[in-house]
C-alpha cells in the first residue's frame, strides 16, 4: 500500500485485483523452515536436515553413503530451529571474515568489524569507520557469490561509492562479479524463504 493510501483504497484494490495478486502470490517460493526432512542449501549444495536425538553436539554436516549430503542436528526436536539458525550464522561470519580480511589484505586496508544480521533489502553494508555487516543468508548461496559480496563491502573502504572508480577496485580483487551478480539477480530472493514458516 503507498505512503498515502488508505485501508479502504487498499481493500478496494484487492477486491478488484484478486485473482491477479493470487497468481503473483502463488508463484512465490514455498518457505522452507528448518525442521527435519527440509532440503537447504549449505554453500550452494542442498543438505536435507536430519534430527539424532541420541548425539551429543549441536549441529554438524555429514555426507552418507549415497553421495546424499545432510545436517545433523542433535538435542530434542523444539531446539532444532534455533540451532540450525545459529549453525549458519557461525558458518557465516566464519567465511565471510575469512574472505574480508583476504580482501582487506590485498586493498591495504582494515576492517575494524564485522557483524551478521538477516537483512532483508541488503546483502551486506559497509561504514566509513570500517564495519561491514552482512546477511547471514549468504552461507546458502554458492561461495563465489559470498565472496562477491565480502569483495564488494571491502572495496567500499576505499571507495564509497558506486562509481566507475568502485567497479575496477571491486574487479581487481574479484574475478567473479558478473557471474555474482547475475546468480543473486536471479536467485538473490530464494535465500529469504529458509527459516521462515508458512
Amino acid at each position: 500500500m503507498p505512503p498515502r493510501g488508505t485501508i479502504i483504497e487498499a481493500k478496494g484494490f484487492a477486491q478488484r485485483h484478486g485473482a491477479w495478486i493470487a497468481a503473483r502470490l502463488g508463484r512465490l517460493p514455498k518457505a522452507a523452515p528448518f525442521l527435519p526432512g527440509t532440503l537447504v542449501p549449505l554453500r550452494g549444495v542442498p543438505h536435507k536436515i536430519v534430527h539424532r536425538a541420541g548425539e551429543r553436539g549441536t549441529v554438524w554436516s555429514e555426507t552418507r553413503d549415497s553421495g546424499e549430503k545432510i545436517l545433523c542436528v542433535a538435542g530434542g526436536l523444539e531446539h532444532i530451529e534455533r540451532r540450525v539458525l545459529d549453525f549458519l550464522k557461525r558458518e557465516a561470519r566464519r567465511d565471510l571474515q575469512k574472505a574480508a580480511d583476504a580482501y582487506a589484505d590485498q586493498l591495504g586496508v582494515k576492517v575494524k568489524r564485522l557483524s551478521i544480521r538477516d537483512q532483508s533489502s541488503r546483502w551486506g553494508s559497509c561504514t566509513s569507520a570500517g564495519s561491514l555487516s552482512f546477511s547471514w543468508r549468504l552461507i546458502l548461496a554458492p561461495p563465489f557469490v559470498l565472496d562477491y559480496l565480502a569483495a564488494h563491502e571491502v572495496a567500499h573502504l576505499i571507495e564509497m561509492n558506486h562509481s566507475p572508480r568502485f567497479w575496477k577496485v571491486c574487479g581487481k580483487v574479484c574475478s567473479s562479479v558478473e557471474r555474482a551478480k547475475k546468480w543473486l539477480d536471479t536467485c538473490g530472493n530464494d535465500l529469504h524463504r529458509y527459516g521462515i514458516d508458512d
